[in-house]
């Protein structure tokens, strides 16, 4: 099967990698990275009408759209070689079924890629990964908030957490899941299909929301209100400069902030409730 690779070009990401994932999604597109410049996207093929990129082509945060084409029998060999392993200093390597060899790290996770969405290649699901290793996760109520690919959610229980309920709205993500916590042998983590209604009546220890500012920002009562006095709040998904945005949106729901870590222009946020 062939695709379609689409990048967009934006002058700005937030809010409008959000919003053209959306929208993309909407005409067929299956598959996004987020990347520095803007976002990238795919689509099969015989899906595919250049006249879908209209409003892309003479939008405002738009500064460039390009496609090309994807052979089939070139796309599993040539993603493959260019997936490399995640590597988290010497406490993490995140790997492919089809990676071969030793790797000296701690803990060793396997994710079967689809299109580096969640594998740990984003720099803030990489920040996210490395902040659970810096806390005490042992047999802490743990939620993964938009667990996609289940990354987080897996490094929390191989670090011991005693529960890990593990939701997504995208049931593309919510399948590919189930197929990484069975290939990583898990059995404390509990997947399901939805947003925050799921979370009704139950109670965490530790949340882990990598989203984006604008959900987070939305579902911040949320989640002050299912966390644990003295718990902690990981936030993740969004630009160092959305820092002052988060923290007095957090400040408003008894959340004090404790730390920002940075990678790139990516920011991880720590809170702790009151």
């Amino acid at each position: 099967m062939n695709y379609i690779e689409l990048n967009i070009t934006l002058t700005t990401q937030d809010p409008w990698a959000d919003i053209f994932v959306a929208d993309l999604a909407e005409v067929g597109f299956e598959s996004f990275v987020e990347t520095k410049s803007g976002l990238q996207s795919y689509i099969q093929e015989k899906q595919f009408d250049e006249a879908m990129l209209l409003p892309y082509k003479n939008h405002e945060a738009v500064e460039k759209v390009e496609f090309k084409l994807i052979e089939d029998e070139n796309w599993n060999a040539t993603w493959e070689a260019g997936f490399e392993p995640v590597i988290i200093e010497d406490r993490l390597a995140i790997v492919a079924p089809f990676h071969k060899g030793e790797f000296d790290q701690k803990m060793i996770v396997t994710i079967q890629p689809q299109m580096s969405f969640g594998t740990g290649h984003h720099q803030t699901t990489w920040l996210a990964s490395k902040r659970l290793f810096d806390l005490d996760v042992k047999d802490l109520a743990v939620l993964d908030m938009g667990t996609g690919t289940g990354i987080l959610a897996i490094v929390a229980e191989k670090l011991g957490a005693k529960s890990v309920f593990a939701p997504d709205i995208d049931e593309w993500a919510y399948k590919n899941a189930q197929d990484n916590v069975a290939m990583n042998d898990c059995t404390k983590i509990e997947l399901a299909l939805g947003g925050d209604e799921l979370l009704v009546g139950k109670k965490f220890d530790l949340i882990i929301a990598n989203i984006n500012k604008n959900i987070l920002l939305a579902h911040m009562h949320t989640y002050a209100s299912v966390l644990n006095t003295g718990g902690l709040l990981l936030l993740s998904g969004f630009f160092t400069t959305d820092e002052s945005d988060l923290t007095a949106e957090a400040s408003k729901h008894d959340l004090v902030f404790d730390r920002i870590d940075n990678k790139d222009e990516w920011a991880l946020m720590q809170f702790k409730k009151k």
